[in-house]
């Protein structure tokens, strides 16, 4: 039972970050247009939600030829962490399946 509980907790935060992988795209994205208006309370929103994960990053890389190319390492790290987080929601699952039928 206690496994099912983690199994959900796992695929939750998994999900949760696959949403804000779209949501980093999405910035990501919205840098290509440098005459955006980012007073724009929907764009401030998405600015100030990935800007702080986004920052660690761009402490390891620096910027080359004024490409921010700190977002690819960000991805990685964060499909990384869905991946691992998926693969433990996975193995509880199965291990609930296993006790409920042994």
């Amino acid at each position: 039972m206690a496994s099912n509980i983690f199994a959900n907790i796992f695929g939750v935060i998994s999900q949760t970050l696959m949403i804000y992988s779209y949501i980093l795209i999405i910035r990501v994205l919205l840098t290509w247009f440098p005459n955006l208006d980012w007073s724009n309370p929907i764009l401030t929103s998405v600015r100030s939600i990935t800007d702080p994960y986004l920052n660690i990053f761009r402490g390891i890389i620096p910027p080359l030829g004024g490409l921010d190319l700190s977002p690819i390492l960000a991805f990685i790290v964060l499909s990384l962490s869905q991946d691992i987080l998926l693969r433990l929601s996975y193995t509880f699952l199965n291990s609930s399946f296993v006790q409920y039928y042994n």
